[in-house]
């Protein structure tokens, strides 16, 4: 990662993120992935009162600091991964699991739960 991308700071670097930029950087342009981002966006802004905070560009500024710190590899820590001994789940890092996936990514867990207990 050496920077946001055109298309992600056009649509999520504004002070007012709109539903339409989400979807452009969330989601595809497939039908399918455009209705998986609607039902997205319905549920996240299905509650209206006592809603969050919305970020700041402060807070947004760090997100991506961190992301970009995450995102630079290193190979010798991922090698330390494979001295353990015990079950191990492994998440998207992207966000498909949380937004366009979000049923599918709860039964893995609970199927990966179960066979771990």
């Amino acid at each position: 990662m050496h920077g946001w991308a055109p298309e992600v700071i056009g649509a999520a670097g504004t002070p007012q993120t709109s539903p339409e930029g989400y979807l452009g950087v969330f989601f595809t342009r497939s039908p399918a992935s455009r209705q998986a981002g609607q039902e997205s966006l319905r549920r996240m802004y299905a509650k209206t009162q006592d809603r969050d905070t919305a970020p700041t560009g402060q807070a947004r500024e760090a997100q991506y600091d961190a992301v970009y710190i995450w995102g630079t590899p290193d190979h010798a820590l991922l090698q330390r991964l494979s001295c353990l001994q015990m079950p191990v789940f492994v998440a998207d890092s992207a966000h498909g699991f949380l937004f366009q996936h979000h049923a599918e990514f709860g039964r893995d867990v609970d199927e990966f739960l179960r066979e771990s207990a």
